[in-house]
């Protein structure tokens, strides 16, 4: 087996708006071409810690090594979709500067047929279902020649049959070609499906209060695997603990 290399690694990342400290010296490392989960509880920080990565916000101090000149793509919770554009035009959009029109039609044609979208390509958002629309800014997101996919609890307004099916659809793109991915969620059970590492934050200003690695391979992974139930306790625990000091 080849030794892991780092995508990307935070160095004691801080950060504050105003006087309020949310990120208080985070340090990881995301190796390349692995899923890491950051779980934590409601306002802890996930989502600055997200944005820090994209670039779109600075830490206040700290270094964030290994993302210079790489693309990035993006998966949010909201599908943001243009409305006035196709399901076909939607995906060509962040190819259209990329490659030529013959490629860029190709690569769309190629991943709606993988998220079985395909005959939905001349459709507007408006008329898809919600779990549509998120396939199809999944798809996007896919098509996007990114070297790191952040993703921001994407399945969370999805009832539990229809987040499964988008998470194998998911994890079958995932495994065809392989990617570094960085996915902030509140829910453990997700975590737990896609991730070989998730990192567990405190209530901010927010550290690193664990880090637990996924044992099973994704292939194998139901949520009712006793494994996955053991681990899936040991995590709530952890919340709750950290529930009940920030109450205390």
């Amino acid at each position: 087996m080849e030794p892991a290399q780092k995508e990307f690694v935070l160095k004691e990342v801080t950060k504050s708006y105003g006087s309020l400290r949310v990120l208080d010296g985070i340090s990881l490392t995301v190796e390349k071409n692995r899923i890491a989960a950051v779980l934590g509880p409601s306002g802890c920080g996930k989502t600055t810690l997200l944005s820090l990565v994209a670039g779109s916000l600075l830490p206040d101090s700290g270094e964030i090594l290994g993302l210079a000149g790489k693309a990035v793509s993006f998966l949010f919770q909201e599908p943001r979709l243009l409305d006035w554009l196709t399901v076909a035009e939607n995906i060509a959009f962040v190819l259209k500067d990329r490659f030529p029109p013959a490629e860029v039609e190709a690569k769309v044609a190629a991943i709606l047929r993988r998220v079985e979208l395909s005959a939905y390509r001349d459709s507007y958002p408006r008329r898809l279902s919600g779990g549509q629309r998120q396939r199809v800014a999944m798809a996007r997101a896919w098509a996007y020649p990114s070297r790191l996919l952040l993703m921001d609890e994407p399945y969370k307004s999805l009832d539990l049959g229809l987040k499964l099916e988008l998470i194998r659809q998911f994890l079958q793109l995932w495994t065809a070609e392989p990617r570094t991915v960085l996915y902030v969620t509140h829910d453990i059970k997700e975590a737990l499906l896609l991730a070989d590492e998730i990192y567990l934050l405190s209530a901010k200003p927010a550290v690193i209060r664990s880090r637990y690695t996924v044992p099973i391979p994704r292939s194998r992974r139901r949520l009712d695997d006793y494994s996955l139930l053991t681990l899936e306790r040991k995590i709530t625990g952890e919340l709750l603990q950290e529930e009940e000091g920030r109450r205390s």
